[in-house]
Order: C-alpha cells, then sequence, then structure tokens
C-alpha cells in the first residue's frame, strides 16, 4: 500500500462536496481522492469534474476503483448495507453518524468489518476540534477536579425542504436528536465517560415534518457526572450560540461556537487552584477567565488523516465504528426514553 490512502466518496454531494472532500481528503496529508458516487448523476459528474475525481455510476463500480477506503456520506438508511459490501470488497469505512437507523443496523456494521478486516471509523469530527482537544487534556489532567456537569447544544433553523432526509425518520433515523444531539452527546462522552442512563423529551414545536424538531436529553455518565443535550430544528440560526459548558470541582470550561463545522470558537476556563472555601455570600469573581485558543486545526482534515494512518499503520482508528456504536445505544435509549417519559438505562455502553 502507498503512504497515501486511495478515497472513494459515496454520496458526493451534501457535506461530501461542501466539507470533506475540500476541507478533509484534498488537503490530507496521507490521502488522495480518486473516485466519487452519488444517487443522482448529474450532481456527481460536476463533483467529480470540480476535484479531478473519476465519476463512478454506482457503489459497485466505486468499489472496483483502485481505492483502499469508502468515505460514507450518504443518507443513513443506507449504512448498512452499503458497509456490508464494502467490507466485502475489503474496503475501509469512514462512516457519517448515525452508523445506522438502528443498534442492530450498528452492530452488523462493526461485525462485518471485524470479519473482513477491515477499519470502520466513525465521522465525529468534531472530537478533532482544537479547542475541544485543549478542554479534554485539562480535564485527564484533573485541572476541573470531579466532573459534574456538562451540556452542549447545537441548534438551527431547518424549515420543512422536499426530499430531506434527516426531517423523515424512515431515512435519517430520527430529527434534531439523531442528528445534531448525537454530536454532543458525543462530544460529552470524550469529555466525561460512556453514558449510562438517559431522560429525554423530544416533539415537534415547529415544523410539521415526521422527525422530531426539538429534543432535551438528561444524561449520567460514568464518571459520576451529569449532562443535559439541547438540540432543535425550529431556533433561529443567530440566536444558537451552540454552547459548551463543562465544570467540575475545582472550575469550568464555558465555550460558544466550538460545536458545529468550524475550526474555532471562543473558549475560557475559570479554575481555582486550589479548591476555595465556601462562602455564604456566593460572590462571583470578575476575573474573565483563560482563554483557551490553540492553534485551530480544521475537524475535517483531522478525521481523515487518523484514519488513513491508522490503515497505514493497521492500527484502530481514534475515531472507530465502536464511538459509532455508543452513540447508536445513547440515541436509542433517549427515542425510548421521550416514548415512555421513563429513565431509561443504555444497553451495555461502550467503554
Amino acid at each position: 500500500m502507498s503512504k497515501k490512502i486511495q478515497w472513494g466518496v459515496l454520496g458526493s454531494g451534501g457535506i461530501a462536496r461542501r466539507r470533506t472532500i475540500p476541507e478533509g481528503i484534498l488537503p490530507a496529508s496521507n490521502a488522495v481522492l480518486a473516485a466519487v458516487a452519488d444517487a443522482q448523476p448529474s450532481v456527481n459528474t460536476d463533483v467529480a469534474r470540480q476535484f479531478g475525481a473519476r465519476a463512478a455510476a454506482s457503489l459497485d463500480e466505486l468499489l472496483e476503483c483502485d481505492i483502499d477506503a469508502v468515505y460514507l456520506a450518504t443518507p443513513p438508511a443506507g449504512h448498512r448495507d452499503q458497509t456490508l459490501a464494502c467490507a466485502a470488497a475489503g474496503k475501509h469505512v469512514l462512516c457519517e453518524k448515525p452508523l445506522g437507523l438502528s443498534v442492530p443496523d450498528a452492530e452488523a456494521m462493526v461485525a462485518a468489518c471485524q470479519r473482513a478486516g477491515v477499519r470502520l471509523g466513525t465521522a465525529f469530527m468534531m472530537r478533532f476540534q482544537a479547542q475541544h482537544r485543549a478542554a479534554l487534556e485539562l480535564i485527564r489532567e484533573g485541572r476541573l477536579g470531579q466532573p459534574v456537569f456538562g451540556r452542549a447544544q447545537l441548534s438551527c433553523w431547518y424549515p420543512p425542504l422536499p426530499g430531506a432526509w434527516r426531517q423523515d425518520p424512515a431515512s435519517g433515523g430520527g430529527g434534531s436528536l439523531m442528528d445534531m444531539g448525537g454530536h454532543c452527546l458525543d462530544l460529552l462522552e470524550m469529555f466525561f465517560g460512556p453514558v449510562l442512563s438517559v431522560s429525554c423529551l423530544t416533539r415537534r414545536a415547529v415544523h410539521d415534518y415526521p422527525s422530531e424538531d426539538s429534543a432535551v436529553a438528561a444524561v449520567e455518565f460514568g464518571s459520576g457526572a451529569l449532562g443535559v443535550v439541547d438540540a432543535f430544528f425550529c431556533v433561529p440560526d443567530e440566536a444558537s450560540q451552540n454552547r459548551l459548558e463543562l465544570y467540575g470541582s475545582r472550575g469550568g470550561i464555558l465555550a460558544r461556537g466550538t460545536i458545529g463545522q468550524s475550526a474555532r470558537g471562543e473558549m475560557i476556563a475559570h479554575i481555582e487552584n486550589p479548591a476555595g472555601s465556601y462562602d455564604a455570600l456566593q460572590a462571583r469573581p470578575s476575573a474573565a477567565g483563560i482563554a483557551i485558543d490553540p492553534p485551530p486545526v480544521n475537524p475535517y482534515r483531522a478525521e481523515i488523516e487518523e484514519f488513513s494512518q491508522a490503515i497505514l499503520e493497521d492500527r484502530e482508528p481514534s475515531n472507530n465504528g465502536l464511538l459509532g456504536l455508543q452513540s447508536q445505544r445513547v440515541l436509542a435509549a433517549c427515542y425510548e426514553s421521550a416514548r415512555t417519559r421513563r429513565v431509561v438505562s443504555v444497553d451495555s455502553p461502550v467503554s
């Protein structure tokens, strides 16, 4: 195998065309875009021409190309069968989240790739955002003390659109919770460890499409911390600040705009060293805190480079398929909780 992974892309329109190809695969130091395929031939021809790749007419034709890995950017309803086909062809798979429509889908995908000896990855690119990595390092160093609470918010305005698969559970598996809340839940798990139980509410508050446009989940982590995720398709973009809040017994980290598709937001740490004594007046210092602002890293490039390097080194990637399986289990518990109005334990959380 060469020192650069040859990539094929299935679902070349959408996020692949907007972000993952131009920001991830093309500039990656260890990746090359070789071929693309899409359900819309005219779109695929345009993408192939735009990025200098071969236009394949189908998944079968894509798998016949000289490629090492496939990036799946198709609607989740197709992920299971497409991953199984890629694995059978000996191709590694980096799959957009969610891995599938259900936990059994994700389990089948993980098992198929393990049997075939190929790597399966989940495209949780926000794990690679530089400020998120810096916050994780502070937590691992114990600077926040005992983890106590986390909040992650990701919302947008997403009105009814013809053919929008995120607005139909049959094609996307769910709405705002599955699509945006999945990223938030995964981020909080990166900071605080696996989710053990959830209590969730979903509804269609504004839009009338089949998927939920509103979701709030309260979660319990194995570390003992608690968390909240709020994800809405019915909040104007300018009103949603995409907040990230991480608290521990010795301080907190507050961020705005780091959750999303950009490489940089605002992040401030407020850390007491050592922890102070009880203040009956509950005075709040006016100090501005410490800015967490490492050099930005494009998260799409970072996820492609990590997965490509894992293939080259024959190791498990940090953005592996088990992350996607865990996410699927947490999301399934959330939807069950919303349906039953009960606290639901996560089935066999992945540690």
